[in-house]
């Protein structure tokens, strides 16, 4: 009996043995991620309106799906779409309209009030990013002081121009209509064309009203897109733009409507024109192509008044959350994260977007510091908030123009009755 009860003693002590570092192991797991057990799967749809940006994009999708995983165990997919600009909006209308709508997306600042009121943004104002964000900047991307969407893109923007072709040929920014009569004379008598023309896509000759408009709104006429909104104005009273925009289209590159924006942001960098109107969004593309260009930017007259002659201050691409999203914590942490601490200076310089948050350490490129410039002058406007049917409208128009198929007329008649139309709809 003895002898049983002291092999019984020998086989516990061999069996505690073997449990204690068998629990040991355990403890070390209970400390690592195997503990978490498996990862939630997850997807995230994103719709976003610059695909010149999707590399930086893909990228920075990457970094947070290895972020939640890391810190979330999500395993989450992100779904990353950038359709070309000028089918963006219509596209995201449909997809929110329908039963397809994606869980963030981009749209212009423009454009938050027109959303909101659809109920297709989700106030941001609790989430963490709020207090980040510049407060004038944060001014463009709210409504009654609801934060409604991220800003991306907020910059000072006019005419972009190559500084070395300026430089030898003895030119500086203009300050008046005649000034840049004179800078396309001389440009053409040493050999050069003067304006890079790419008006393949229409939110590209677009932009020419979006200046000129600025400026002569903002320089003179103050109260004008008041009264349009109130059906009481005309764009008969504005018609002094085409002044510029004829000088513009005259003295541009050849074949513009076969020129996308991509393309000819390239083929200005190579010194193919000394100047483009384009925003300061192209310098990736033109900085990637010609990295030793020296890339400047100027505020575009319409007339002989320099205090008509003014960049644009703008918040323009934003990014929304879908409040019915499936995944809406999900969203909030990634658009959280668009203004990360961490990561997201990276990104913004990446893109060539200017530092808009307190945690963005970043310096600003020099053409940047060209068009803040002006801002510290007070030579600056505000963009003007007008109908998205009515910007597309004049983009429709000067590609028409610029192929002779509508005087200005014709544009001043159609672009009253689509912003009556816009008024009677909203």
């Amino acid at each position: 009996m003895k002898k049983l009860l002291s092999m019984v003693l020998v086989v516990c002590v061999l069996v505690s043995l073997a449990v204690i570092p068998a629990a040991a192991a355990g403890e070390e797991l209970a400390g690592t991620g195997a503990s978490k057990g498996e990862a939630r799967k997850a997807e995230l749809n994103i719709m976003m309106s610059f695909p010149q940006y999707m590399d930086q994009w893909e990228t920075y999708c990457k970094q947070f799906e290895e972020k939640m995983l890391e810190e979330e165990n999500i395993q989450v997919t992100v779904n990353l779409e950038m359709p070309s600009s000028d089918q963006y909006e219509s596209i995201l209308q449909a997809r929110l309209s329908g039963d397809d709508a994606p869980d963030l997306f981009t749209l212009h600042a423009n454009n938050i009030g027109t959303y909101n009121k659809a109920g297709y943004l989700y106030d941001l104002t609790e989430q963490p990013l709020a207090d980040v964000i510049y407060e004038n900047v944060r001014d463009t991307v709210s409504v009654d002081g609801a934060l409604l969407a991220v800003p991306i893109e907020s910059q000072a923007w006019g005419v972009l121009y190559n500084k070395e072709i300026f430089a030898q040929c003895g030119l500086e920014a203009p300050e008046t209509l005649a000034d840049l009569e004179a800078i396309c004379a001389t440009l053409e008598e040493q050999g050069y064309t003067p304006f890079m023309l790419a008006f393949q896509e229409q939110w590209v000759p677009q932009l020419m009203t979006g200046l000129t408009l600025g400026d002569i709104v903002s320089g003179k006429l103050t109260d004008w897109l008041e009264r349009m909104y109130a059906d009481q104005g005309s764009y008969d009273e504005v018609r002094e733009i085409f002044d510029v925009i004829d000088l513009i289209m005259t003295h541009g590159t050849d074949r513009a409507m076969e020129e996308g924006s991509e393309a000819g942001a390239a083929d200005f960098a190579l010194g193919k024109a000394a100047m483009f109107v384009q925003g300061t969004w192209a310098s990736n593309t033109i900085m990637t192509t010609n990295p030793d260009m020296q890339l400047g930017v100027f505020a575009l007259p319409i007339n002989d008044d320099p205090g008509c002659t003014l960049v644009n201050l703008s918040t323009s691409t934003t990014l929304a959350v879908y409040p019915e999203s499936e995944e809406l914590d999900l969203a909030l942490k990634f658009a959280n994260y668009v203004l990360d601490e961490n990561d997201s200076s990276e990104l913004f310089q990446a893109c060539s977007f200017n530092p808009l948050a307190t945690v963005h350490d970043y310096e600003a490129f020099s053409w940047v510091a060209d068009a803040s410039a002006y801002v510290a002058d007070g030579r600056a406007y505000q963009d003007l908030v007008l109908p998205s049917s009515v910007t597309d409208e004049q983009g429709r128009l000067l590609q028409e123009y610029y192929v002779g198929s509508v005087t200005v007329d014709e544009i001043v008649e159609r672009l009253d009755k689509a912003f009556q139309d816009a008024n009677a709809l909203s």
